[in-house]
């Protein structure tokens, strides 16, 4: 392995974050590729100036990344909700927004994991600034195309683009952080700030996925139905650019720069990671399903256009929750977590079945937020101990796309269920996503995370 800036001969850090936390099933292996493919201690100290010093994560990333990172998120968060909102402005269809929310999936699904597949080969600034530039122009076409006289292919064809060109920022930043911290962090210290990272990234996560659509409905409601898409593509030329050139993009080494062959592409259908997947699927089916079903449950009210801001409420439980869960103690295990708090998931999908009024709503929404909190960020904690040699990025892409899928895959049956059936039926969609959401964590906790992972180690 090459030299790292901290070896384990360095006596302990006395923050208080020094003592470093394990947890059952964690391959040495799989750790982080970031950690084994780590620069010589010049070259990361060139990289990142006064990190010989600074040892916080904060220090070493510099104080602008965090805030730009969290911007950079929003135009993937708002795609799925603000094409919905724009076709059913446009042509007004609940059930061809709810298909072309899908488009938007589907070509996540096939392009999300590739772009991360080429920003392991060459490098996350290269990458992001092309798909960056193909997105804003793909958010821009699909502004212009649903006002125009092109029927319905055209409309599900643009909305294809807009997923195939989605850069995928919060894979990417959880990388950067995972090789920051394996290069520059001594060793005591990089299990704890890694919970304490990927705690935050995960409410980062759940801001832009549970405020992502206030901010659709907001705009929807003041500038007209185009006006998110057409904000998402502003937002990505200035905040995406920002973070495709900041410093943190040279922290996951390019597999074309390094003597390391990635692992063996069948390494990433290893059930230990198969399961996580499956979890993060049914997050995504949970945000698709709730939004989609409380849009019913409010245009039934006679407030439709206020649907977005009552999902704030579950974000509210999400954000305070997900973050909390850096306060976890190390003896409370990352299988133990996910089969916890899927159980308070579980419950809340339960509770919407019975809530028949809004302050019913709100307290079932923020029961169900305090469950998907901690659930996200265990699973992307359990992912970045799992990944294989050179295959970060990938990884997580392919869990943020799993979401991403869920989320629009949900949207358009639980559209065509409310539309068709009513929101009682709509109701039980969450349900079932909170089911699979479990079936997964009972399969990791049984021993899938223990499974041969082919990382080629």
């Amino acid at each position: 392995m090459p030299a790292k800036k901290y070896d384990d001969a360095q006596p302990p850090a006395t923050e208080p974050d020094a003592a470093p936390e394990s947890h059952p099933g964690t391959d040495p292996g799989t750790q982080p590729d970031a950690a084994s493919s780590a620069a010589p201690r010049t070259e990361s100290a060139a990289r990142f100036p006064g990190a010989e010093s600074q040892v916080t994560l904060r220090g070493a990333v510099g104080p602008d990344y965090f805030p730009v990172a969290l911007l950079a998120r929003f135009p993937y968060a708002m795609m799925v909700v603000g094409v919905l909102t724009l076709v059913v402005a446009a042509r007004d269809s609940i059930s061809l927004g709810g298909v072309t929310s899908a488009m938007v999936g589907l070509g996540t699904a096939i392009f999300g994991p590739l772009i991360g597949a080429a920003a392991d080969r060459w490098g996350q600034r290269r990458v992001l600034l092309i798909a960056g530039a193909a997105s804003s122009l793909s958010l821009l076409a699909m502004a212009w195309v649903v006002y125009s006289p092109f029927g319905t292919w055209a409309v599900l064809t643009s909305a294809f683009f807009v997923g195939a060109t989605a850069p995928q920022v919060p894979p990417m930043s959880r990388s950067r952080l995972v090789g920051v911290i394996f290069r520059e962090l001594p060793p005591a210290r990089q299990q704890k700030t890694m919970n304490s990272t990927m705690a935050y990234e995960s409410a980062a996560d759940e801001i832009t996925f549970v405020f992502g659509p206030v901010i659709v409905g907001l705009l929807a409601a003041t500038l007209g139905g185009a006006a998110p898409m057409i904000g998402a593509a502003i937002l990505t030329l200035c905040f995406l650019i920002t973070f495709a050139l900041h410093r943190t993009a040279d922290a996951v080494p390019k597999n074309a720069a390094t003597d390391q062959e990635p692992a063996p592409v069948r390494s990433l259908f290893a059930p230990r990671l198969l399961v996580l997947m499956a979890g993060a699927l049914g997050i995504g089916l949970i945000f698709g399903s709730t939004l989609t079903t409380l849009t019913s449950f409010m245009a039934d009210l006679g407030y439709a256009e206020r649907a977005g801001l009552v999902y704030g409420a579950m974000g509210i439980g999400s954000a305070v929750f997900a973050l909390a869960a850096a306060l976890f103690p190390a003896s409370f295990s990352l299988e133990a977590r996910w089969l916890s708090f899927g159980g308070v998931l579980l419950l809340g999908t339960v509770g919407l079945q019975f809530a028949s009024a809004l302050p019913i709503l709100l307290l079932v929404l923020l029961v169900m937020g305090v469950g998907i909190g901690p659930t996200l960020v265990t699973q992307f904690s359990l992912v970045a101990e799992r990944s294989p040699r050179g295959r970060s990025t990938t990884v997580m892409s392919l869990l943020t796309t799993a979401i991403v899928i869920g989320q629009s895959s949900s949207s358009a049956i639980t559209g065509y269920l409310a539309e068709g059936f009513g929101t009682q039926i709509a109701a039980l969609v969450p349900l079932v996503a909170a089911l699979l959401i479990i079936l997964a964590a009972v399969a990791n906790a049984l021993g899938v995370s223990n499974a041969r992972d082919y990382s080629g180690d």
